[in-house]
């Protein structure tokens, strides 16, 4: 059987500054999560209102895969929940593996635009503006949208046992990552 790699990303109501600090994420609360499931073939899009769901999905798959994940998005849905996701998921954390390298933590957006030549469509903080307007399809498309570039920087990773970048110096540089692939 199949491997269920679980790609993911989550958005915010709230900002840091809203909740009175970064030590403050499960006040941020989540707007939108989404994932993207290797077994399903396909995206699901969680609201407040499902983020049992969401949670279950996480703790169900093989692994979970995301960018700053563990230390931000699990953060903010320990407002949800009494079990730590950190340690009760297997996890794969981009950001983390590719911190460990260049020894400071890039964004998103910096490495899928050199290693794929296609960026991010925004930023959080549109986001939360978004959450602010009730724009909720806007944050949704932008949550789905992270989690595909998130799945595309890891399957180029684990294809070519690299990704791309381009540091605050404008030095490009290639970054050796140890992902693999799920079987299946």
């Amino acid at each position: 059987m199949a491997e269920n790699f679980v790609y993911f990303d989550l958005e915010t109501q709230r900002s840091a500054n809203d909740v009175g600090g970064w030590d403050k994420k499960a006040d941020m609360k989540m707007s939108i999560g989404v994932t993207y499931s290797t077994a399903k073939g396909g995206y699901t899009i969680y609201d407040e209102s499902t983020v049992q769901g969401l949670i279950d999905e996480l703790l169900a798959a093989d692994t979970v895969i995301g960018f700053n994940h563990i230390y931000f998005d699990y953060e903010v849905l320990m407002g949800y929940t009494i079990l730590d996701l950190k340690e009760q998921t297997k996890n794969l954390d981009l950001m983390l593996d590719i911190e460990k390298e260049i020894e400071h933590r890039p964004k998103l957006d910096a490495i899928a635009s050199e290693t794929l030549g296609e960026g991010k469509t925004a930023v959080g903080t549109d986001a939360i503006k978004w959450w602010r307007q009730g724009k909720i399809l806007e944050i949704a498309e932008y949550c789905c949208f992270d989690v595909k570039v998130t799945k595309m920087v890891h399957e180029y990773g684990a294809r070519n046992g690299m990704v791309k970048y381009k540091n605050r110096f404008n030095q490009y540089m290639e970054i050796p990552v140890p992902w693999r692939m799920p079987e299946g």
